[in-house]
């Protein structure tokens, strides 16, 4: 780990601008504008609380990282979504994700994916630094216990991303390094495996959860941790723990079940259900959205990319940005149930027609309804095809993104206005997907299985029809991971979903596929399928990152590299 990410000395806080006060959305998102002392903040309690706060937040550590704002916990709302590092999108525009897509990732070339190391190590650091002081403050034992358990939610947030993207980690404890510290000390740089760092972070999940209150009371403490959220971290990271990447490939029925009780757990609050008013919506609906367990808030003083002109059609003047493959397209189901299937022709005709509606609120494609008129994506002539304007911003895959996209924010000139979603960390479709895979790994298909799936799909704006009954274990397997693929496409769940699985040198090793449309003098259009993305490939040892190359210098090369990067 690099050195000065972990052992900095505590030179100052940065403080919340206007500190605990105004709305929700913009209380975790003020850039810093003062920094006091040490003595300052342990002689505060406000100062202190306000300290706490800002650990949810991160520094940037590359370009186009935390535009706007400093970055959260995972990728989020930036350029390149994090989707496009898999076989749901590519970044048009490549900004560091095309060697990751291409099979180039080095300890030396991390592209966009070699910032977890430094920052989750620097926030873990931060963490600890506020758990080791805190009992110097002249505060009530109920606060102290609150922001005990959310710097225990934090610090296991940090060691998540950092097991699920390296495997085997360094744990610091509690550990709060000075300089002048001995670091060549044997052990210092040592690896834990991930089943013991497991096993930390959710004895750690367990102690925040016990000391997090069921529900934040005030607006201006929404984005704060709640025993929700320690416990759906807590399902998430199980879930991991039973799969076929954790466990080198054996299939453990306690692990599974185990990671089904967690997910139940949370569905035991009864704090959270399936948003009701439109699957599109759900992801524009801050206010009274009870699928929301935890959530990064935006709001109009404190933005985060403008998604409509970073993502929009290049007729529209938008930049392409994440462009949806025609993987993705191909497996969104028709209308009835049934497979989508080129050479079926009344598919392949139409092949937009009758398809899954979550379809229409993710993906723009050629005749989508968008804005003023409808998408052209077409040749010759159509307006967001290389032949319209701002042809260099043309989607190479021949679609646009729309989910998360709010059409009530402009597309021109949007930086004043735009950036405003929210990006959701954890929310009850992924709860119940989660303890469905579990519970049908464990014990097979019972009927708790078929209900969570069947009231994703039945929704209100979904309704897609109920799965089949009979399913075997291996077929309800296959239609649970099928669900997740649809269901949170976008969301950072598919990179790590395939190699969870161990699918990946599968999915990705197959060709970024897009479309070419083509009109014909009498107005039929032709499609034929194309390779958006030259060059895809994925090896064995893509499973893991690589730690960048800089941390291993900095520990005068005592900490291991992962297996198969040089």
């Amino acid at each position: 780990m690099k050195r000065q990410n972990i052992i900095k000395p505590f030179m100052g806080i940065a403080l919340i601008g206007s500190l605990l006060v105004g709305c929700k959305e913009d209380f975790l998102e003020i850039v810093p504008t003062d920094r006091v002392s040490d003595a300052s903040i342990l002689s505060d309690s406000t100062l202190f609380e306000a300290y706490v706060i800002n650990r949810y937040l991160g520094i940037r550590l590359t370009n186009k990282e935390g535009d706007g704002n400093l970055p959260g916990f995972g990728r989020g709302f930036e350029y390149a979504l994090w989707s496009s590092l898999t076989d749901e999108s590519i970044y048009n525009n490549d900004d560091n994700t095309w060697l990751i897509q291409q099979g180039q990732l080095s300890p030396e070339n991390t592209g966009i994916a070699g910032t977890f190391w430094g920052r989750s190590y620097r926030s873990i650091r931060e963490c600890n630094y506020a758990l080791a002081h805190i009992n110097e403050l002249t505060m009530s034992q109920t606060g102290k216990d609150r922001l005990i358990a959310e710097l225990k939610f934090i610090r296991a947030f940090r060691y998540h991303d950092l097991i699920r993207n390296y495997g085997d980690v360094v744990l610091i404890g509690d550990e709060v390094s000075e300089l002048g510290d001995d670091f060549t000390a044997p052990g210092f740089f040592e690896k834990t495996d991930k089943e013991a760092a497991i096993a930390y972070v959710i004895e750690e999940l367990d102690q925040a959860a016990a000391g997090l209150p069921l529900t934040n009371d005030g607006s201006w403490q929404e984005g704060r941790a709640t025993r929700g959220a320690a416990l759906s971290l807590k399902a998430r990271l199980l879930l991991y723990a039973a799969s076929p990447l954790f466990t080198d490939g054996e299939n453990d029925s306690q692990l599974w079940q185990r990671a089904a009780d967690a997910a139940q757990a949370v569905m035991n609050l009864q704090q959270y259900s399936l948003y009701q008013g439109g699957y599109g919506e759900l992801f524009l609906t801050p206010q009274t959205n009870v699928e929301i367990i935890f959530a990064r808030y935006y709001n109009i003083n404190s933005r985060h990319t403008a998604l409509e002109i970073a993502n929009g059609p290049n007729g529209y003047d938008g930049w392409g940005g994440n462009v949806p493959l025609q993987n993705l397209v191909d497996d969104y189901e028709m209308m009835d149930g049934s497979s989508f299937d080129w050479e079926n022709e009344s598919h392949a005709s139409e092949p937009y027609e009758n398809r899954d509606p979550r379809f229409y609120e993710t993906i723009l494609y050629n005749g989508a309804p968008y804005r003023d008129r409808e998408v052209e994506t077409f040749l010759p002539g159509g307006r967001d095809s290389q032949g319209g304007p701002s042809n260099w911003n043309t989607s190479k895959s021949g679609y646009y993104l729309r989910k998360f996209i709010n059409e009530e924010l402009p597309i021109r000139n949007p930086w004043e206005v735009a950036g405003t979603q929210n990006w959701i960390y954890f929310r009850y479709a992924e709860i119940l997907l989660n303890y469905a895979e579990a519970q049908n790994e464990a014990v097979g298909p019972d009927g708790s299985v078929y209900e969570a799936i069947d009231a994703i799909r039945g929704r209100a704006g979904v309704e897609m029809p109920p799965l089949p009954p009979g399913l075997t274990q291996d077929e309800m397997r296959e239609r649970i991971r099928h669900e997740r693929r649809i269901e949170l496409a976008f969301e950072e769940h598919r990179y790590y979903d395939v190699r969870r699985w161990m699918i990946a040198n599968d999915v990705e090793n197959n060709p970024a596929y897009g479309i070419t449309i083509t009109k014909a003098e009498d107005g039929h259009l032709v499609y034929e399928r194309k390779v958006a993305l030259e060059g895809k490939q994925f090896e064995d040892q893509h499973y893991w990152l690589p730690i960048p190359r800089a941390e291993i210098l900095a520990s005068d090369n005592q900490l291991a590299q992962n297996p198969g990067y040089n």
